[in-house]
């Protein structure tokens, strides 16, 4: 089998081809930017340079890409029409709630063509959406989902200028089976995650697309834990939406986020993440959870490469990573700690 990690020259593209190597694995390393040769010779790796005008040319011989150049609401389209044009399997790392709407509506393509998209095959949403899946299975008849997570590491810049991206679109969430546009911050929690109870701020994340996919729950909620007063930050996300929307905020917002390089080793490598989750019943049943793992970006790249060299063993279809490799996959990578699923009647 012969992989690629496209946007190998990115903080996240690095990580994974790094790890790879350190596993034993030879990606090809491509992006769009002639900075991919120095990784690739760091490595010792093949590269192919070419931007996604030419991926059909450029996924030449590949059986699946590692797809880790976003934003996805820009890069993901050309890459899956690619990829079930030349019948290479397709992840990558977003956790745009729009891109995995994109990607599921592709299903009956992938399965004529034979192919597998997994969008989310790293902390956006692996960690959630097993936790999603196990609280689902421990619950059946579940009609309710929420979701929190409180993230360690920082962020890089990629991830930061889809985050200016979406402060402009508003808070999501879904009701009934349908997505919602609501406020954001329009709701608080206190949730007991492994560390102790902290406060979370209702904040759109992937979860509200992928669970749904994983679960069939019909009302899903995500919340995240941001360090500051739930509620003070509530009001200064709603008040900030309209200006976020106009294209100079925009731009500026980007500007400023490409300026920001990524955590360094020893802080990304010293950070963890957690997670809780609850699933309810209608009759007042609950079933919760927790996991603790690595930073955002040492659980991304872990995922990537497993997911990379065990998606041809998946139906073709468009999937999430809990229905591509079941609800216990979170708990095969390294250094997770999953709690026990508590039911309550």
């Amino acid at each position: 089998m012969t992989w690629m990690v496209y946007g190998a020259n990115g903080y996240t593209g690095k990580l994974v081809a790094r790890l790879a190597v350190a596993r034993g694995e030879r990606p090809v390393l491509a992006g769009r930017s002639p900075a991919v040769r120095e990784v690739a010779a760091e490595l010792g790796l093949e590269h192919r340079i070419f931007d996604l005008s030419r991926a059909g040319e450029g996924l030449a011989g590949i059986t699946a890409v590692a797809h880790c150049a976003g934003p996805f609401s820009a890069t993901s389209r050309p890459m899956v029409d690619a990829c079930l044009a030349t019948g290479t399997h397709y992840l990558d790392v977003t956790g745009e709630i729009e891109v995995f709407e994109a990607v599921f509506a592709r299903s009956a393509e992938a399965v004529d063509a034979g192919v597998v998209l997994l969008p989310g095959a790293g902390f956006d949403v692996v960690p959630s959406d097993c936790l999603a899946a196990s609280l689902a299975a421990a619950l059946p008849g579940a009609t309710s989902l929420r979701l929190a997570f409180a993230a360690g590491g920082g962020f890089s810049g990629g991830t930061l200028k889809t985050a200016v991206e979406g402060m402009g679109t508003g808070g999501r969430v879904r009701r009934d089976g349908r997505l919602v546009t609501v406020p954001v911050g329009h709701k608080t929690l206190v949730v007991s995650f492994p560390s102790g109870r902290r406060s979370v701020l209702s904040l759109p994340w992937g979860d509200v697309s992928t669970a749904y996919r994983s679960t069939g729950i019909p009302d899903i909620t995500t919340y995240m834990a941001l360090g500051l007063p739930a509620g003070l930050v509530g009001r200064f996300q709603r008040f900030s939406v309209p200006v976020m929307r106009t294209a100079l905020a925009q731009r500026i917002g980007k500007s400023l986020a490409g300026l920001i390089s990524g955590p360094g080793e020893k802080r990304r490598t010293g950070s963890r993440s957690e997670f809780w989750g609850e699933a309810r019943a209608d009759d007042g049943r609950t079933a919760s959870g927790t996991l603790v793992t690595p930073s955002a970006y040492d659980i991304t790249a872990d995922a990537v490469v497993r997911i990379a060299t065990g998606i041809g063993d998946v139906q073709p279809g468009a999937h999430t990573p809990a229905t591509a490799f079941g609800a216990d996959f979170v708990r095969t990578l390294d250094g997770v700690v999953a709690g026990p699923v508590t039911v309550t009647s």
